[in-house]
């Protein structure tokens, strides 16, 4: 596509592929995918089905600010005394308390790293070196064919110090924001940055 193409992105087919999109949403949905990674990867690894499990997924959701909301907020209805003895290994939950005492625990962790995402910011800031960021262009096939740029290519680059910003504008939704942040990332491909205003895929890996 030629510069004229990339401005008006649609006039020669390329939104005709529905993961063609602008890199501020792609990079959204880059770090979202991200932060689920750090979410599942620092959580509890033992299944809720085992004794490990369930006693340490009780254990966060009993001593954790805002546990007994995510419960109620997963439908679990117990009394104290049945949550006390779930806690305790006493008596076993039903496969259907499982499942709510399961999501209840993923849903009160994510809750709390994006309530305090500092520790999602310090791991793509990686003490300074920043993350690696992979760029795939978009699907050229849907391009009407005399516009088509099939000498792109997937790029990596080393971003350094717009994660703190683009986390805080991925949780705040602010749309602006992740799209100044990737007209800055972008800006590092020198006269081929344009051709890379819209993407395919991102990958973020530090």
């Amino acid at each position: 596509m030629s510069t004229d193409g990339w401005k008006n992105f649609g006039k020669y087919g390329a939104n005709l592929d529905p993961e063609n999109r602008h890199g501020k949403i792609v990079l959204a949905r880059a770090l979202e995918d991200a932060l689920e990674r750090m979410i599942i990867e620092g959580g509890i690894k033992s299944p809720v089905t085992t004794r490990r499990g369930l006693t340490a997924r009780m254990k966060y959701l009993t001593t954790t600010q805002g546990g007994a909301q995510a419960m109620a907020d997963a439908g679990i209805t117990a009394v104290p005394k049945t949550i006390s003895a779930w806690t305790k290994g006493t008596q076993n939950p039903l496969p259907a308390n499982l499942d709510a005492i399961d999501t209840a625990y993923w849903n009160l962790r994510a809750a709390n790293i994006l309530n305090n995402p500092g520790a999602f910011k310090q791991h793509l800031n990686n003490q300074g070196k920043g993350t690696k960021v992979e760029i795939h262009p978009i699907n050229q096939d849907v391009v009407d064919e005399p516009r088509r740029r099939d000498n792109l290519r997937i790029r990596t680059l080393r971003v350094r110090y717009v994660w703190d910003d683009a986390v805080d504008a991925m949780i705040a939704g602010d749309v602006g924001k992740l799209e100044e942040i990737w007209d800055d990332i972008i800006a590092d491909l020198d006269s081929d940055w344009g051709a890379y205003t819209y993407v395919r895929h991102i990958g973020l890996g530090a």
